[in-house]
């Protein structure tokens, strides 16, 4: 069983990547936040891997660390969370602001993200709550030490309102995330501070 790979990146998309080891190409499904993590292509990439094997097909899904990892692995535990919906859960959210979601029960949160019902998001704080809570302190402490109990969330729900509203537009899940990102890496403080209605105006320019 594959549990991580090193090689040359062939070839990358926001959904998946080829990296080649060896002369062999390993196809690996990836969520958007890992693709934004990816060097260019041509050069060597390290992934952490989850073999997924059914009776079809062998999957493999690949992380830029190990605490996505334990994320995922912990979201396709939960029953009704298929690797696809992990996937896009994993997209759509920071993985410190997902397990403070979690352990404090933030439906809003959760529902917000795209795939996630009130059902799914009862299960996700059912039976991860206690799961995620040393990983979220193991992500979160530097905030901790500070005296605060969770770390701000305000950017995250700005982000994940606005691709929501990009979504609503028309525009595909993957290109309102990675074109709410470039708006993000391109001014961080500056994108922390913006309200949805700004994020969007921005977003629309780097698309037109």
């Amino acid at each position: 069983m594959l549990a991580s790979l090193s090689g040359v990146l062939q070839h990358k998309d926001p959904a998946s990547v080829i990296l080649d080891v060896q002369g062999v190409g390993y196809e690996v499904q990836l969520s958007s936040r890992t693709y934004d993590e990816l060097p260019m292509i041509g050069e060597k990439t390290f992934l952490h891997i989850h073999t997924n094997v059914r009776e079809d097909a062998i999957t493999l899904y690949g992380f830029t660390d190990m605490d996505q990892k334990k994320l995922f692995l912990l979201l396709i535990g939960v029953s009704g969370v298929g690797p696809k919906l992990a996937l896009s859960i994993l997209s759509g959210i920071d993985p410190a602001e997902l397990c403070n979601a979690v352990r404090l029960k933030d439906m809003s949160c959760l529902t917000s993200l795209s795939g996630v019902g009130k059902k799914t998001a009862q299960r996700l704080c059912m039976e991860l709550a206690d799961k995620v809570s040393g990983l979220a302190l193991e992500q979160t402490g530097s905030t901790a030490s500070q005296g605060g109990s969770t770390p701000p969330q305000s950017e995250g729900f700005a982000m994940q309102d606005a691709a929501s509203a990009l979504v609503n537009l028309g525009y595909p899940p993957e290109t309102a995330w990675q074109a709410l990102r470039s708006v993000q890496q391109a001014d961080p403080e500056g994108a922390a501070r913006m309200q949805v209605d700004e994020l969007i105006r921005n977003v629309l320019r780097t698309l037109a």
